[in-house]
């Protein structure tokens, strides 16, 4: 089964999808490669594909149209979606949204070095710009698509990046996806997942141990969203044993 992997600016993504293609064999298709695939068969460059795309739609549609075919002409490849939007078009697919909270998403793009068209002044500054972003992406993607990017019921995996290393959360994605398809061949239901870090809720008993078997307990917190995140609203008991105990998930709802 092929992954689509998309998710909040800076939640690390391109950083996963590195070590998905070094370390599992996984091959990787972004929106930009689909992007430079579509522009060698019309025999343009890059940046007028880019042109192209700011003035009419019907690009994104085209590229839409490339992710969805190049996924059915290889279902024996191990491909990995990195797109925005490819777990609506991809047919098949594992999906993974990589969550991560907006002040740490802040302060990675400000400390990354993103060239002249994504500078921020501040971390502040970064955050803000960061969650105007995203409302406008949003936006427009409803607009295009009538789509909700950000509805978890969209994903069958949600993955908090917020204080776990790219090499484990690589781990567990694909740890993931190999039980997800178990599942689906047993027949099982298969729902949300949410894996999200204690720490992120606010609950801090100790350092997490990365190299347990065991990442998350078996019990659910259930969450409610905050303006720039979210908060337990029950199971905070479940939380704090999870932090003491080193692991560095927990099982959500929201």
């Amino acid at each position: 089964m092929h992954i689509t992997l998309t998710g909040n600016l800076g939640s690390g993504k391109s950083t996963i999808c590195r070590i998905l293609e070094k370390d599992y064999g996984k091959e990787i298709y972004s929106t930009g490669k689909v992007q430079r695939a579509i522009a060698e068969e019309m025999g343009i460059s890059v940046l007028e594909m880019n042109q192209l795309m700011c003035s009419d739609h019907k690009y994104d549609h085209l590229i839409d149209d490339t992710t969805a075919r190049i996924s059915r002409e290889n279902p024996e490849k191990p491909i990995v979606f990195d797109s925005r939007l490819a777990w609506h078009f991809v047919e098949k697919s594992f999906k993974v949204f990589l969550s991560v909270s907006l002040s740490e998403a802040a302060r990675r793009v400000y400390n990354d070095n993103r060239g002249e068209v994504e500078k921020y002044s501040s971390v502040e500054d970064a955050k803000q710009q960061l969650k105007l972003r995203a409302e406008t992406e949003n936006l427009r993607y409803k607009d295009i698509y009538g789509l909700n990017y950000f509805d978890f019921n969209n994903y069958n995996l949600i993955l908090d990046s917020t204080y776990c290393t790219p090499e484990v959360l690589a781990k567990l994605l694909i740890a993931e996806a190999e039980d997800y398809g178990k599942k689906l061949a047993a027949g099982e239901k298969t729902g949300v997942k949410i894996l999200i870090s204690p720490k992120r809720l606010g609950v801090n008993e100790g350092e997490p141990d990365l190299t347990q078997a065991k990442l998350y307990p078996d019990g659910v917190v259930k969450l409610r969203s905050t303006e720039d995140d979210f908060e337990i609203a029950d199971g905070h008991d479940i939380a704090e044993a999870a932090s003491r105990a080193g692991m560095p998930f927990v099982r959500a709802v929201l």
